[in-house]
């Protein structure tokens, strides 16, 4: 069988019998060993992958590479990323392969070479970032760190901890201090993995009037400490920043250490800003944390190492209580986790540490030099000399007033517009922060929320520069983007005012406040409902606001029309994005509202129309009944009777002329039909006017873009074009009640073939009531008439 299949010419016929011939193999074996193998095969809930012998190398990774780039595989932003592991990333990766492999060994040798590895890398740490005599813990959560450091504290302040526990506690309750511009939900992620009640947790408020706002406030924190004390409490521990999560700057760590001297209180540091102690120059701020008792530092993204652990370095004197509180460990397997921070740091050498992060620092500083000569940028940064964060947002100190005529009368829509230019800055520095992220990836450039600036723009190269690879031609890229943005910006806040009290002044439209969205603004054309209820309403609304958006981006515009973000906006409404100052507002506005109106005339056009068909049938139908009641006298008994009647009607036919009925759209009337059959033809009329369009429609030319100011014809739009389409209307309803040959004087059944179909829908039941109220003879008295 198998030299026969290599004899085939088609390699897919002769792979398909190959595949045949193992998949009847393998049936031969199974039904042959069934009765050996129930016990190993009564098991049917084993996962796909799992089943059978097992799969090859080649298979696991690609279902890996699959996994990891997912179906599609021009995701840019996934594969720049991968792009820079660079060959320090592969040796991060290789230490976690080779712990694996070292666990293994027998454990003599295990010891030494932890012990080795441990001790190498807590040397080199603490002497680069200048930190003498410290010990160094390992951990994958950034945040284990602190909290294996409130357990070493609480052993140390409460000697008794180890053996009664938190009935300790009960005598001085503990409390930890931490700044107000901490991470979210650190205080809390503190007191829950450490057993304390919330109260344990006091949150120490920023400077409000001297010093930076971003910092925490020494003299408040004095009398805070001071209160606990008297009420009986332990001051325990105290939580800063060197370089705060959101801004990047650092409290005043010296005047803290000794704040903590004097209440005996544990100090530590977390942030970014302790890179840089790795720097030949260090400002004096962020060189006062090598005198804190701990503090924590993160390599991976420092370094762009990925999967190395975070490191805190800490000082105590006592390796029972930091054994006590998980600081250290006995177990050789847990030392392994310094193994690829062990790798890397020797890869990179000195050199190559100070070298990326003072490139980030020189990022951040290209990046707050070219703000400085922007308008309309507010940067927020701690020092102007050396800040590795960079914190700036867009805002405008006075809106452009109203200074026509009319802005006295506009007075309440100023004033609510000033008191809520606090949430159309957060909103439009949303736009930009996403807007520059996306224009530029590699700048790392993310959106954060301030306490008291609001939304604000933040640039932190130290926390993703050495991943993304960001170099100073993508800062450069982020300010020209930047500028072509401001002009945007600032033309879109002034001109919301204006577009708001020009839809306020327009009859039928509706201005809707949403200051969460980006943009001009938003509208809603009102439909003008008679009498229905709310559901018809509502749809009627729904259905001329869509029609409304498709015309508007039929239209030939720079501008955006939307239906407004996909969760929590607002229903039945068009969002108009971000516009330039060259946009004729008035014409916009008319513009929407002359659509809208030429969209509810057409609607109500037709369901005129439905209401006038279905009453000129009910007429029909009254008329035809009381046709045929005049005939049944007419024609006498005896010619009702089925039989009598053909037969009396064949000596003696009955001579009547046919009378029809035709129904006049343009008069909405029934009128007779003999007219027509006597002249054998339809009745002449004047042509109907035809459907009235926007004139805005008319004015553009080919390739012309809308909505400009210098390209806007004064004379060729005014007020009377905003009510043409009634005007049309009304000659429509005054015009005679005839119409040209081909469309009066036609037969109803005639008639129904060239309605449009709603109308068709509405009037079908009417339609078969009138033919059911015929008489059964009507047709064969035509039919002998016709033949006659």
């Amino acid at each position: 069988m198998d030299a026969t299949l290599e004899q085939m010419v088609d390699p897919t016929l002769a792979e398909m019998g190959k595949n045949l011939n193992e998949a009847m193999r393998m049936l031969e074996d199974s039904q042959r060993k069934e009765e050996e193998n129930v016990k190993k095969y009564a098991r049917k809930d084993i996962p796909g992958p799992l089943q059978g012998s097992g799969q090859d190398m080649v298979s696991i990774l690609q279902l890996v590479q699959n996994l990891m780039h997912g179906e599609e595989e021009e995701e840019s932003s996934q594969a720049y990323r991968l792009q820079n592991v660079g060959e320090q990333g592969h040796m991060a990766l290789l230490g976690h392969s080779l712990a694996a492999y070292i666990s293994v060994l027998d454990k003599e040798r295990l010891r030494k070479l932890t012990t080795r590895i441990l001790s190498d890398t807590t040397l080199w740490l603490c002497r680069l970032f200048r930190y003498e005599n410290g010990s160094a813990y390992y951990h994958e959560d950034d945040r284990e760190g602190l909290l294996k450091i409130c357990r070493l504290v609480i052993h140390t302040c409460y000697e008794d901890y180890t053996v009664e526990g938190f009935n300790v506690l009960c005598t001085k309750q503990p409390v930890i201090y931490i700044s107000s511009a901490a991470r979210t939900g650190l205080g809390q992620a503190l007191c829950n993995q450490l057993g304390l009640p919330l109260s344990c947790m006091c949150h120490v408020p920023c400077n409000t009037m001297f010093g930076s706002q971003h910092q925490m406030d020494v003299a408040l924190l004095d009398r805070l400490i001071k209160d606990d004390v008297e009420c009986g409490k332990l001051p325990l521990l105290l939580v800063a920043n060197a370089g705060t999560p959101g801004a990047g700057h650092t409290d005043k760590l010296g005047r803290l250490k000794e704040l903590c001297e004097q209440y005996k209180m544990w100090l530590h540091v977390e942030g970014v800003n302790l890179a840089t102690l790795a720097l030949g120059y260090v400002s004096s701020s962020v060189l006062a944390a090598t005198k804190c008792d701990s503090m924590t530092l993160t390599l991976g993204s420092w370094l762009g190492l990925p999967a190395v652990p975070a490191v805190t370095l800490y000082r105590h004197e006592d390796p029972s209580l930091s054994l006590a509180a998980g600081l250290t460990s006995s177990q050789p397997v847990e030392k392994l986790r310094a193994l690829p921070l062990w790798l890397s740091l020797q890869y990179l050498g000195h050199d190559g540490i100070v070298e990326r992060i003072k490139h980030a620092s020189q990022l951040s500083q290209r990046l707050l030099e070219n703000l400085k000569n922007l308008d309309f940028i507010k940067t927020s940064v701690e020092d102007e000399l050396s800040s590795p964060v960079v914190v700036f947002k867009f805002f405008q100190k006075h809106l452009n007033r109203d200074q026509t005529p009319r802005a006295a009368q506009t007075s309440a829509i100023q004033h609510r517009v000033i008191s809520n230019e606090g949430h159309i800055y957060d909103t439009f520095n949303q736009w930009l922060g996403e807007q520059l992220a996306q224009l530029v990836p590699a700048s790392g450039i993310d959106v954060v929320e301030l306490e008291d600036e609001g939304t604000c723009v933040r640039f932190s190269p130290l926390m993703t520069s050495a991943v993304l690879g960001t170099e100073i031609q993508d800062v450069d890229q982020l300010v020209d983007c930047l500028k072509m943005k401001i002009p945007v910006l600032t033309s879109t806040l002034q001109l919301r005012e204006e577009f708001e009290q020009e839809v306020r002044r327009t009859v039928g439209l509706l201005y809707i406040e949403d200051l969460s969205w980006p943009g001009l603004g938003i509208v809603r054309y009102n439909y003008h409902s008679d009498g229905k209820n709310d559901d018809n309403q509502e749809k009627e609304l729904e259905k001329i606001n869509t029609e409304l958006l498709k015309k508007l981006n039929e239209l030939e515009s720079d501008l955006t029309f939307s239906l407004g973000p996909e969760f929590g906006g607002q229903k039945n409404c068009i969002y108009i994005g971000m516009v330039t100052e060259d946009l004729d507002v008035l014409e916009l506005v008319e513009t929407i509202a002359a659509t809208g109106r030429e969209i509810e005339e057409n609607s109500r056009l037709l369901e005129n129309m439905t209401e006038v068909v279905r009453k000129g049938i009910q007429e029909a139908q009254l008329q035809l009944q009381k046709a045929n009641e005049e005939r049944l006298l007419e024609e006498g008994l005896l010619r009702q009777i089925p039989v009598v009647g053909s037969v009396l009607n064949w000596f003696s036919p009955f001579q009547a002329s046919p009378k029809g009925r035709t129904f006049n759209l343009t008069a909405g009337s029934l009128e007779s039909t003999e007219s027509t059959y006597v002249s054998k033809a339809q009745g002449t009329g004047t042509t109907p006017p035809p459907t009235p369009t926007s004139s805005l429609t008319k004015q553009r030319h080919s390739g012309q873009k809308i909505f400009k100011r210098g390209l806007r014809n004064s004379d060729a739009f005014n007020e009377t074009s905003s009510v043409g389409h009634c005007d049309d209307l009304e000659k429509l309803a005054q015009s005679p009640a005839t119409l040209s040959p081909g469309q009066e004087q036609r037969p109803l059944e005639t008639l129904k073939t060239e309605l449009p179909k709603e109308v068709l829908q509405a009037t079908n039941k009417d339609t078969e009531d009138i033919q059911s109220s015929k008489s059964p003879n009507d047709c064969t008295n035509v039919e002998q008439g016709n033949q006659r």
